[in-house]
């Protein structure tokens, strides 16, 4: 489990400014839901001052896409667009107090849906600045220029940290030479510009491509089991409290009981759901599966499938048991 702050836990628990901007007049969308994250962001600017009134977000993906998403949505909101556009992704993960390092890359997906938003409301569109087929990693489709703007902005100096930021090299890491030589290439660009040490700058054969492969996997595997339903952020209040050893079993609660406890964790999110004009309620509990409506914001939104996750990993801490959250179909 990543070590997340409480800004991390809170942005991720009651984000601020998720949904849809029905009056957006820039909107940017980056990634892809096959690769595992996807941020749309919306923004309504005045047209004579530029100033970003408002900002929205719809994001697929892990607890620290979804508190990025919402930050920078807090961090726009009352900039002109020329003001929005000195922010980078480290000032999105300053402002929640920091991000795992496996989880950088969440913040330079919203640095850049910032910037295909600003480019939509000027008229232009929205190229990246990367070259032509110059993609790099297959996997999740990253390519030469965003990879370069990384280590640039982050002074990234290892294959790791190029990984964590950009998600390039995650996957099978057949990229591992393109990727390693752009690195280091990079790296001599920036030392000959006198804005890197030469002592810091990676060079070819600074990693063993097995071991990174080893790495990763072990990673992901960790990820996978410790984010069940895409929730990523485990609340505190709703951990399972520890057991003593010597302490008899606890009683095995009834079944009116795993229903009180169910209705009582759904009305415990509801507000927060409310607040983006979404809302959930309780409809049948069937054994282990909990079947439940989800209406309003919620209905259609790129980000159910993490809040029934969370609905999910909630109510399991809550009975200490694992359940099935289920959303019932829309007819």
């Amino acid at each position: 489990m990543w070590d997340y702050t409480d800004k991390v836990k809170d942005y991720f628990f009651n984000p601020k400014n998720a949904g849809v901007l029905d009056e957006a007049n820039a909107v940017g969308e980056v990634g892809a839901i096959s690769c595992g994250d996807a941020l749309k962001l919306m923004l309504k600017v005045d047209p004579v001052s530029e100033v970003i009134l408002e900002a929205k977000f719809q994001t697929f993906g892990c607890g620290s896409a979804i508190a990025s998403s919402s930050a920078l949505t807090e961090l726009v909101i009352g900039k002109t667009i020329n003001e929005a556009l000195n922010l980078s992704n480290q000032d999105i993960a300053d402002f929640l107090g920091g991000l795992p390092p496996e989880k950088m890359h969440c913040s330079v997906m919203g640095y850049e849906a910032l910037q295909a938003a600003v480019a939509n409301f000027r008229g232009e569109e929205w190229k990246d600045d990367h070259e032509e087929g110059a993609l790099i990693c297959k996997c999740f489709g990253i390519d030469e220029g965003m990879i370069e703007r990384a280590v640039r902005m982050n002074r990234l100096t290892t294959i790791e940290a190029v990984t964590a930021y950009t998600k390039a090299g995650g996957g099978c890491l057949t990229c591992f030479d393109a990727l390693e030589g752009l690195l280091a290439k990079v790296n001599a660009k920036m030392v000959a510009e006198g804005v890197l040490a030469e002592a810091e700058a990676y060079k070819a054969g600074g990693a063993d491509p097995a071991a990174l492969k080893k790495k990763t996997q072990a990673a992901r595997s960790a990820e996978n089991a410790g984010n069940a339903g895409r929730a990523a952020v485990r609340a505190a209040d709703v951990a399972p409290s520890p057991v003593s050893p010597l302490a008899p079993p606890p009683k095995p609660l009834t079944n009116l009981q795993r229903i009180r406890l169910i209705e009582e964790t759904i009305e415990d999110i509801r507000p927060l759901l409310k607040k983006d004009g979404g809302d959930c309620e309780l409809l049948d509990v069937d054994g282990s599966n909990v079947l439940v409506k989800l209406s309003g914001a919620c209905v259609g939104c790129q980000a159910a499938s993490m809040t029934v996750g969370g609905i999910q990993e909630r109510i399991s801490a809550r009975l200490g048991v694992p359940v099935r959250v289920i959303p019932a179909k829309s007819h």
